[in-house]
Protein backbone atom coordinates (compact mmCIF):
# COMPACT_ATOMS: atom_id res chain seq x y z
CA UNK A 1 0.00 0.00 0.00
CA UNK A 2 2.56 2.69 1.02
CA UNK A 3 4.59 1.59 -2.71
CA UNK A 4 0.93 2.98 -4.05
CA UNK A 5 0.78 5.97 -2.25
CA UNK A 6 4.17 6.77 -3.13
CA UNK A 7 3.30 6.49 -6.32
CA UNK A 8 0.79 8.68 -6.31
CA UNK A 9 2.82 11.04 -4.87
CA UNK A 10 5.78 11.41 -7.20
CA UNK A 11 2.91 11.50 -9.91
CA UNK A 12 1.70 14.55 -7.97
CA UNK A 13 5.34 15.69 -7.89
CA UNK A 14 5.56 15.52 -11.53
CA UNK A 15 2.63 16.88 -12.22
CA UNK A 16 3.92 20.20 -10.43
CA UNK A 17 6.84 20.41 -11.72
CA UNK A 18 5.47 20.68 -15.07
CA UNK A 19 2.98 22.74 -14.27
CA UNK A 20 3.34 24.97 -11.32
CA UNK A 21 5.37 27.46 -10.58
CA UNK A 22 8.03 29.49 -12.53
CA UNK A 23 11.13 27.11 -11.97
CA UNK A 24 14.33 28.29 -12.44
CA UNK A 25 16.04 25.39 -14.81
CA UNK A 26 18.80 24.32 -11.83
CA UNK A 27 15.83 23.93 -9.94
CA UNK A 28 13.82 22.05 -12.24
CA UNK A 29 16.71 20.04 -13.01
CA UNK A 30 17.18 18.84 -8.59
CA UNK A 31 13.41 18.42 -8.63
CA UNK A 32 13.22 15.92 -11.70
CA UNK A 33 16.51 14.08 -10.46
CA UNK A 34 15.06 13.67 -7.19
CA UNK A 35 11.95 12.54 -8.61
CA UNK A 36 14.11 9.66 -11.06
CA UNK A 37 16.21 8.70 -7.64
CA UNK A 38 12.89 7.97 -6.33
CA UNK A 39 11.25 6.55 -9.01
CA UNK A 40 14.28 3.70 -8.97
CA UNK A 41 13.43 3.16 -5.35
CA UNK A 42 10.14 2.43 -6.13
CA UNK A 43 11.31 -0.08 -9.06
CA UNK A 44 13.34 -1.62 -6.67
CA UNK A 45 10.56 -2.24 -4.55
CA UNK A 46 12.48 -3.28 -1.38
CA UNK A 47 11.90 -0.99 1.90
CA UNK A 48 15.81 -0.53 2.19
CA UNK A 49 17.48 1.46 4.47
CA UNK A 50 18.25 4.21 1.69
CA UNK A 51 18.20 7.47 4.59
CA UNK A 52 20.20 9.31 1.58
CA UNK A 53 17.15 9.39 -0.33
CA UNK A 54 14.53 10.44 2.52
CA UNK A 55 17.27 12.71 3.59
CA UNK A 56 18.19 14.26 -0.04
CA UNK A 57 13.79 15.14 0.09
CA UNK A 58 13.85 16.48 3.47
CA UNK A 59 17.03 19.35 2.04
CA UNK A 60 14.82 19.35 -1.05
CA UNK A 61 11.58 20.84 1.40
CA UNK A 62 13.96 22.77 2.58
CA UNK A 63 14.80 24.37 -0.45
CA UNK A 64 11.42 25.17 -2.15
CA UNK A 65 9.51 25.92 1.73
CA UNK A 66 9.90 29.45 1.23
CA UNK A 67 9.09 30.04 -2.96
CA UNK A 68 7.18 26.76 -3.53
CA UNK A 69 5.09 25.82 -0.86
CA UNK A 70 2.56 23.55 -2.57
CA UNK A 71 5.94 21.61 -4.29
CA UNK A 72 7.20 21.73 -0.54
CA UNK A 73 3.63 20.25 0.66
CA UNK A 74 4.12 17.18 -1.74
CA UNK A 75 7.77 16.46 -0.95
CA UNK A 76 7.19 16.26 2.61
CA UNK A 77 4.11 14.07 1.89
CA UNK A 78 6.49 11.88 -0.12
CA UNK A 79 9.08 12.28 2.72
CA UNK A 80 6.26 10.74 4.79
CA UNK A 81 5.11 7.53 3.09
CA UNK A 82 9.02 7.16 2.68
CA UNK A 83 9.42 6.58 6.77
CA UNK A 84 6.22 4.48 6.36
CA UNK A 85 8.28 2.05 3.95
CA UNK A 86 11.18 1.97 6.45
CA UNK A 87 12.99 3.78 3.93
Amino acid sequence: MPARELQQQLDALREQIDQNPPLSQEERVHLNDLAQQIEAQLNLESASNDTNLADSVNLTVERFELNHPTLAGTLRNIVQTLGNMGI
